[in-house]
């Protein structure tokens, strides 16, 4: 899969073990996980039709290899609802970066698709340097913060595993359904740790994943963040 050699040997060429949100995503949709759509603009003109083609509402987020914590500085906007409200947010998160991270290197905007909210889950994988890669599961928000409701395997797993993971968790009577709640599509959430396993196997490089959230369904599931950190280079 050259495209995601060529990502990983452009963070290399760069000195960065983190890539970006556009190239983590690009990596696990090589992967096919419901991924939420995006688009880079590098200008207001090129945002407002990325915008129209992927639909509204849409997400603002600032694309900087200088800016990791985008929150933090002003430089993510939600449920932008109309071609004006892409503008006037496109300029205010140029303005807010530049204010608070000054020298900047801005790539662009990234414009990407405002997913329904869903019962919000957290899939990841981290090195270890004893066992390799594991994989992790939990329901997300408080759940993972202050609960750390969280259940691991080490990769590769099966799908037996998968379905273990999830049913760990304190919080699976929540993807099963409780009060009156639909349940999940707890299948969906097992293949998406079934690929995860595969990506963090095929790609030694990858150091650490995170899909947090992800937002179950009662069909389907979509992974609205994605942020992978690669080894340290030799």
């Amino acid at each position: 899969m050259p495209k995601i050699d060529d990502i990983i040997a452009r963070a290399r060429t760069e000195n960065r073990t983190y890539l970006l949100e556009h190239e983590s995503k690009t990596i696990i949709q090589t992967y096919k996980l419901p991924v939420t759509q995006f688009k880079i603009a590098e200008t207001e003109d090129e945002a407002v039709k990325a915008a129209d083609t992927i639909g509204y509402p849409v997400v603002l987020k600032i694309l900087s290899p200088d800016v990791i914590h985008k929150s933090d500085v002003g430089g993510v906007i939600v449920n932008v609802k109309d071609a004006d409200a892409v503008r006037e947010g496109y300029q205010s998160i140029i303005s807010n970066v530049k204010k608070h991270v000054g020298k900047a290197r801005i790539r662009g905007i990234f414009v990407e698709e405002f997913a329904p909210a869903g019962v919000e889950v957290i899939i990841g994988a981290i090195k270890d340097p004893q066992f390799g890669p594991a994989l992790m599961f939990g329901l997300g928000g408080i759940f993972v913060e202050v609960l750390k409701d969280v259940s691991f395997r080490v990769a590769p797993i099966t799908k037996y595993d998968a379905q273990e993971m999830l049913q760990e968790i304190k919080g699976y009577p929540i993807l099963t359904g409780v009060r009156g709640q639909e349940p999940r599509d707890t299948g969906a959430l097992v293949d998406i740790l079934l690929k995860v396993s595969k990506l963090v196997i095929d790609y030694p490089a990858i150091n650490q994943l995170d899909l947090n959230p992800v937002f179950s369904y009662s069909k389907g599931a979509k992974c609205v963040d994605a942020r992978i950190i690669l080894e340290e280079s030799n």
